[in-house]
């Protein structure tokens, strides 16, 4: 019969035996492995490879990444949807009050103009960025980036965007010190808000301030804001400096001790405002040096005369 005769399928020949082949093909894999370690002979290959494969990765990865960018785009359009609502929510709650400040503000000025009463100074000044602090640690002392060169002087005040940080003390031609408030030898006149009362605030060294010279039974109390009074000439009036937090009251003596915290980040922020040197106040009165003489008191001159000229 032909059939029997007919040969088989080469898949079915006998090649050698399946324990050599994994002799061979390990012994291969050690050579290779040995002369990578070696002389990194399989760099490029291995190079070669990944900028091929790195496209394909690209493509498999495209689907997640477009989940998760059309993900993040949709949570980012709600939350800008949600903070523009909040924001014209605020707006319309504060839109009465901001008239109603225009409007008093309008009418401020007209009335300034109606009594001739002098506007109040503009509070201009440079920014300056803090350099460091003092190295006395039981000072409160910053140095900021500017000093003759742009025009600073000692005795300029010295804010941030919420009050009162400091007051410049030694200026050099780059640089300028300035001591904060709570500076053990700062002293500012102050004013408070609610009951108009003067006084000044002390700084302890310690990141407070001390109202100084207030009776014990003085209208104070915990919460209230001073602002600058500015009878010193230096600071303008109405800047935030410090609120009262603590209050100690006793009949022994004569005055409170009233201990305030300053509203300005006097030890935070990087940067502070020096503000212009004020225009110069008026000289005070000359003081009456004790009791008024006879011819300060009116008539007794005259007096004085009609006598003398009877004399003659």
């Amino acid at each position: 019969m032909a059939g029997i005769d007919h040969a088989p399928p080469p898949f079915f020949k006998q090649g050698p035996a399946p324990l050599a082949l994994l002799t061979f093909y390990i012994a291969v894999s050690l050579a290779i492995f040995v002369v990578d370690l070696r002389f990194q002979s399989l760099e490029l290959l291995r190079q070669s490879i990944a900028l091929i494969v790195d496209p394909v990765q690209r493509v498999a990865q495209t689907p997640g990444s477009l989940v998760d960018y059309a993900a993040s785009y949709l949570q980012g359009m709600r939350g800008l949807q949600q903070e523009n609502n909040a924001l014209k929510h605020a707006q319309l709650s504060t839109a009465p009050n901001l008239q109603r400040l225009a409007q008093l503000e309008a009418e401020n000025e007209r009335l300034r103009k109606l009594l001739s009463v002098k506007e109040r100074e503009k509070a201009n000044g440079q920014v300056t960025q803090i350099l460091y602090t003092a190295r006395d640690p039981f000072s409160r002392k910053i140095i900021v980036d500017k000093g003759q060169q742009a025009g600073i002087v000692a005795g300029q005040p010295a804010i941030d965007e919420t009050g009162v940080v400091g007051q410049v003390t030694r200026v050099f031609p780059f640089s300028a010190e300035i001591t904060l408030i709570t500076d053990k030898d700062q002293v500012v006149p102050v004013q408070i808000v609610r009951s108009g009362q003067r006084s000044v605030v002390f700084g302890l060294g310690n990141g407070q301030l001390e109202l100084r010279y207030m009776p014990a039974n003085a209208d104070i109390q915990i919460g209230d804001v001073l602002v600058t009074s500015g009878l010193d000439g230096i600071y303008l009036p109405g800047f935030p400096v410090a609120k009262i937090v603590n209050i100690e009251r006793d009949s022994a003596y004569s005055f409170a001790r009233i201990f305030c915290v300053p509203i300005a980040g006097v030890e935070n922020f990087g940067e502070v405002m020096v503000l212009d040197p004020r225009q110069p106040l008026p000289p005070a009165p000359p003081q009456s040096s004790g009791r008024p003489t006879s011819s300060d008191k009116p008539g007794l001159g005259g007096k004085k005369k009609k006598s003398a000229g009877k004399g003659n």
